[in-house]
């Protein structure tokens, strides 16, 4: 597994590369309809990529990760989403939410298997 500070880096790069592809050829994904999903599907993965930097500064600072971070994330999600149209805001909305649920699920298994089993006797 990666370090928190490196995947912290990593995230915040990868973001700032999908950021500038992504307004690089927004004329493209607004040019149809499987591309405007296309483009609501690549502010979701922003979105995932900015709340594992959030996630990742908040627990190298001795705090964890909640609503909030979602909250900021998704936001910036969905204005990058706006600058490259209107429809990208909705499926980024709707691809978000799957993507937070698949995390969410991921996070708690994890979570499981980390933590020792105690026995009741």
């Amino acid at each position: 597994m990666a370090s928190t500070g490196r995947s912290m880096l990593l995230s915040l790069l990868l973001f700032a590369v999908t950021l500038s592809l992504l307004e690089m050829y927004r004329a493209k994904f607004a040019s149809s309809e499987l591309m405007t999903i296309a483009g609501g599907f690549v502010c979701s993965l922003l979105f995932l990529l900015l709340l594992t930097f959030i996630g990742n500064y908040q627990e190298a600072n001795g705090d964890k990760t909640g609503w909030g971070a979602v909250v900021v994330a998704q936001l910036v999600a969905l204005i990058v989403a706006g600058t490259v149209h209107r429809v990208c805001i909705t499926t980024c909305f709707l691809f978000s939410a799957g993507l937070l649920y698949k995390v969410d699920k991921l996070s708690g298994m994890i979570l499981a298997r980390s933590e020792p089993k105690v026995r009741r006797h």
